[in-house]
């Protein structure tokens, strides 16, 4: 078996992810689409592989907004038409944060601005845990989906839809990865200035990360798991 993560940046491990997946017996395909020396001007051409030689994707967080097409298009728009080709093959996909508004618009929903961003550990209110647990999980986004016609809303805050299910497909706003580790390197780009404009301490931040991380993968565990018996298997 094999799962194909999309690191949209350089900045993107697979982290507790990527291990639940190998633990299950998954072969691990790691892409990342935009280099670091590319990080500031992102639009790079990126070919995506063909997903029948896949047995879950897994395209992962960004930088960038499932919106911007002129920003990112020159890859955005071909990894939508290459998600909505996953869907008709039914071939599984784990959407996480930037992934999961990639279905959303894939699959009819909108992506847009929220009012709020939504940074640090979060309680999320759900219909399933058995799913989609109450976490915490962590939350780094300035953007939100509408839902797409068919979809199952699964969890939310009060300030955005935070995980649904279509078909096989999950997609998740809220990133179950993180580590300590992906936390510094977003921290290093850019991320830290963005922690402080919301009138947090990144050092707090990374504390608090460093405390839970392990509650936290093991979370990420129970999710990959959930996911494969209940999502993909459907």
């Amino acid at each position: 078996m094999k799962a194909l993560f999309i690191e949209h940046d350089h900045t993107s491990p697979p982290g507790p992810i990527g291990d639940a997946f190998s633990r299950r017996g998954f072969e691990i395909d790691e892409r990342v689409v935009v280099p670091g020396e590319r990080y500031y001007s992102p639009n790079v051409e990126f070919e995506f592989p063909d997903p029948n030689e896949y047995d879950v994707l897994v395209p992962m967080g960004s930088p960038w907004g499932a919106w911007d097409d002129a920003t990112i298009g020159t890859w955005l728009l071909p990894e939508l038409e290459w998600l909505r080709r996953a869907d008709q093959l039914a071939i599984p996909v784990f959407g996480i944060c930037f992934g999961g508004q990639l279905l959303a618009r894939a699959h009819g929903g909108t992506v847009g601005r929220a009012p709020t961003c939504e940074i640090g550990w979060s309680t999320l209110h759900t219909d399933d845990p058995e799913l989609v647990d109450a976490g915490p999980w962590f939350q780094f986004h300035y953007d939100r989906w509408t839902l797409p016609p068919g979809a199952t809303e699964i969890a939310r805050t009060s300030r955005a839809s935070q995980a649904f299910t279509l078909r096989r497909n999950l997609a998740l706003q809220f990133h179950p990865e993180l580590t300590a580790h992906e936390l510094d390197l977003w921290l290093e780009c850019d991320g830290r200035e963005l922690v402080e404009k919301d009138g947090q301490d990144p050092d707090a931040l990374m504390a608090h990360t460093r405390a839970i991380e392990a509650d936290a993968a093991r979370r990420a565990d129970s999710l990959v798991g959930a996911f494969l018996e209940h999502v993909a298997h459907s």
